[in-house]
């Protein structure tokens, strides 16, 4: 056990020390000393987190390392511990494999970077760091931190070219956005420690049972579970890009690729589904909550497909698919197949780390060009990337044996074979995004990779990217493959409930991954029919009848300015909550601040100088003034005296 969680602790603080070393002293130390410490430290992070993956799978339980005392206020405790059981340990060997191989393609893909990049290199550890932290708490203040870490490196790594006034703007939209529903969680958190009287797991989940009849009063009188859990699903929905706060992913794409295959595919989007399968005994008997989460996440992941058909940006239809994929996995934790969400947010980090990193070799080949319409014929150009870009996809539409198919189908298998109405929605959402799933993803590969060239320019100098970028796609290819069918026997499969040993509840009499298995053989394939059906129609409009969506877009074009204009949420929301804010703010700023606040002080100060200099006048220095002043005086004053009396 001592092993374990020194390589436990190793696999935490490792790239702490690496954004430490890179970040103050990589000035001095120089980018390729940097880009050294922080890939060979993140090794030791990578490798000491499978070594802990092998000793938990040896039915070692939960178990808590202890760091430092943190907060000890009157009532309130919270220690800075190192949660260990099998739902942080697969998460961290998850995070830290990803984030080694994006440190390492960096190399490739930084390497024409203008500026030093010492700076890029400790930012990606600390992201790193920050996410292990939110993993691996044993308190939700803890989480909390761990939660607001990644909020400010992805803040910094969006916008790390800070020359750019899209890429500020789009680091400020993902900060600002995720803070509105970080209110939501922050006031959760609160409520959990009034009620229940602690922040930590285990006494959170001790007194579960007794407090199940607690109500709480808010526009009505609701059940406090109902509440709490609410309030922590609208923070996940603002980290994990749901319906209404999803506007901050796309244009997260304004940072470098390796940026987005971190953030964005494989680790911080995800947080939000590790706090509902953390709170699992929780969420559990939030019934009313379950179906909100299904609701919410089945819309998303048919909103975000619709959106990624027409988009003509390369990573920007990527983004929309981690959208979308993200909505399966809540969708499987409204309907308590939580072990079947964490299935799908592992598998997801390969087959989506593998399609950022393989289009940003397509963006490294033609020059930094991100649109697909200037693309096409790639693929005797960078047939490597070709081929790995068909494996992501493969995985990505869910197709037999690649590791989407085995992740996507036991989400929509137990969601058809949940008892709720809602479930059955989110069934029905899940298989028509798994069609347009397909539809985008090879309408990508034709544009890109197939047909004639429609740059000349770019399609002559396109070239494959160096080794330091291809054999992490490479690795990430083989983990798309096969990651499905090596995970699914623990994850999902007869060995589950041992693997999990605990870390996850399932819902009382409601054990839906133990009823996978009788899903009926033709409901099972329907989400393959789709995907298969999607990639046929893609073929037709993009190779076989190429002008075919360029008929539908000019006979549809109402529809089609819908979706490649987001369903207009964006203006909605400048209208209905930008404009008003920047009225009132300007109406604080002219009419209160300036105004009153700075105008009442600069008023009197003028009333005061313009006295001053009207006093200075009367004295002229002159006797005869003075005297005849005080006779007036004097007159004035008996008068009023005689005439009062």
């Amino acid at each position: 056990m001592q092993t374990a969680s020194f390589l436990f602790e190793v696999a935490v603080f490792a790239p702490l020390i690496g954004f430490l070393v890179a970040g103050c002293f990589g000035h001095l130390m120089g980018d390729n000393a940097a880009r050294f410490t922080t890939i060979a430290l993140m090794t030791c992070a990578a490798l000491s987190a499978i070594g802990v993956l092998g000793f938990e799978m040896g039915d070692v339980g939960t178990f808590v390392v202890p760091v430092a005392d943190w907060i000890h206020a009157a009532g309130f405790r919270a220690d800075w511990q190192l949660r260990m059981d099998m739902l942080s340990v697969s998460v961290v060997a998850m995070v830290t494999v990803v984030s080694l191989l994006v440190h390492v393609y960096s190399v490739g893909y930084m390497a024409h970077e203008a500026r030093p990049v010492y700076r890029f290199f400790s930012y990606l550890s600390l992201f790193t760091f920050a996410m292990l932290m939110l993993v691996t708490s044993d308190n939700l203040l803890q989480l909390f931190f761990g939660w607001e870490g990644v909020g400010l490196a992805s803040y910094l790594l969006i916008g790390y070219w800070y020359d750019r006034p899209s890429a500020c703007a789009a680091a400020i939209k993902a900060f600002v956005v995720n803070r509105v529903a970080d209110l939501f969680f922050l006031v959760g958190i609160s409520l959990v420690f009034i009620r229940l009287g602690s922040v930590s797991y285990d006494d959170i989940f001790a007194a579960i049972p007794y407090h199940v009849n607690d109500t709480f009063v808010l526009f009505g009188t609701h059940p406090l579970f109902e509440v709490i859990a609410t309030l922590l699903f609208i923070g996940a929905m603002g980290k994990s890009a749901q319906l209404f706060l999803h506007t901050w992913l796309p244009d997260a794409m304004e940072g470098p690729t390796p940026v987005s295959a971190l953030i964005h595919a494989a680790t911080m989007v995800t947080a939000g589904i590790f706090l509902m399968v953390r709170m699992s005994p929780l969420v559990s008997i939030a019934p009313v909550t379950r179906d909100l989460i299904v609701l919410v996440g089945g819309t998303t992941s048919f909103f975000a497909a619709t959106v990624g058909l027409v988009q003509p940006d390369i990573k920007r239809t990527i983004a929309y698919s981690t959208c979308s994929q993200l909505g399966y996995m809540f969708v499987a934790v409204g309907v308590g197949a939580y072990q079947a969400s964490m299935f799908h947010l592992t598998t997801h980090a390969f087959f989506k780390a593998l399609l950022f990193l393989g289009a940003g070799c397509v963006i490294h080949a033609v020059h930094d060009e991100q649109d697909m319409f200037r693309m096409g014929g790639l693929w005797r150009k960078i047939p490597f990337t070709y081929a790995a870009m068909w494996i992501g996809s493969l995985a990505l539409a869910g197709i037999f044996p690649f590791a989407g198919y085995w992740s996507k189908d036991a989400i929509l298998e137990a969601a058809w074979m949940s008892d709720s109405g809602m479930a059955h929605y989110g069934w029905v959402m899940g298989c028509v995004t798994a069609f347009l799933t397909a539809l985008y993803s090879w309408r990508l590969i034709f544009l890109v990779f197939h047909g004639t060239p429609r740059d000349a320019h770019l399609h002559d100098g396109a070239h494959e990217s160096p080794a330091s970028m291809l054999v992490p796609v490479g690795l990430l290819s083989v983990g798309a493959v096969v990651a499905g069918v090596v995970l699914a026997p623990f994850y999902i499969g007869s060995h589950q409930a041992a693997f999990w040993n605990g870390a996850i509840a399932a819902i009382p009499g409601h054990d839906v991954i133990e009823r996978l298995e009788q899903t009926p053989g033709l409901i099972a394939l329907v989400p393959t029919f789709a995907a298969v059906f999607g990639i046929v129609v893609a073929y037709v409009c993009y190779i076989a009848s190429p002008g075919i969506p360029a008929a539908l877009a000019r006979s549809l074009r109402p529809l089609y300015l819908f979706l490649l204009n987001k369903w207009y949420f964006d203006e909605l929301y400048d209208v209905a909550i930008i404009r008003p804010y920047r009225a009132i703010a300007r109406l604080l700023w002219k009419g209160v601040d300036e105004d009153v606040v700075e105008g009442i002080p600069e008023g009197l100060a003028r009333l005061t100088a313009g006295s001053a200099g009207q006093a200075v006048r009367i004295q002229t220095g002159s006797m005869a003034v003075y005297a005849f002043s005080m006779l007036i005086g004097l007159v004035v004053l008996l008068t009023t005296m005689l005439f009062f009396r």
